[in-house]
């Protein structure tokens, strides 16, 4: 079985997300969606909260599942038996980053690979900091979300606001 895993904080989950996501599990048996803590982030959703709205987000495509982590990913991969990580790239910016973090993770595990896909054009400019703005200016953010998570999100960033 090809066991691939898309990593990400998903702060919240996104339609660039999910499309990712679905491209992965159109190449994989199974996809395993990773949210993991990034320690030079202040995240806005829970672990627990972004879990549940990934399985919302995602519940109609069959080989998805979601997970949690708090370690390093590559010992994640070959705890799960794991050959692959999927990653998303919006743009030549994310590259960088993404290229380094694949390196290491080779490094730690040599049998695991990272494929990286790139955004369609309709999600490259789209980031989880983008629809958290925009949210919290009262902006509609129904485009940028997939639509069985939109009320969620906009529940706890107003909620957000009001208590802040």
């Amino acid at each position: 079985m090809r066991i691939a895993i898309c990593p990400g904080s998903f702060d919240p989950i996104t339609k660039g997300h999910v499309d990712i996501i679905k491209r992965a599990a159109g190449l994989f048996d199974k996809v395993i969606v990773l949210v993991l803590t990034n320690y030079n982030k202040h995240h806005t959703f829970s672990l627990e909260e972004r879990k549940g709205l990934i399985e919302k987000a995602t519940c109609d495509i069959e080989n998805v599942t979601v997970d949690i982590y708090d370690g390093l990913l590559a010992n994640y991969a070959l705890n799960v038996g794991a050959k692959s990580i999927v990653k998303g790239l919006r743009a030549v910016s994310d590259f960088e980053y993404e290229f380094q973090m694949a390196l290491t993770n080779k490094k730690l595990n040599p049998e695991l690979e990272t494929v990286f896909l790139t955004a369609t054009s309709e999600y490259m400019y789209l980031s989880s900091s983008l629809v958290k703005q925009v949210a919290e200016f009262g902006g509609d953010i129904s485009e940028f979300l997939p639509p069985q998570i939109v009320n969620d999100v906009m529940k706890k960033l107003c909620n957000k606001k009001i208590g802040g």
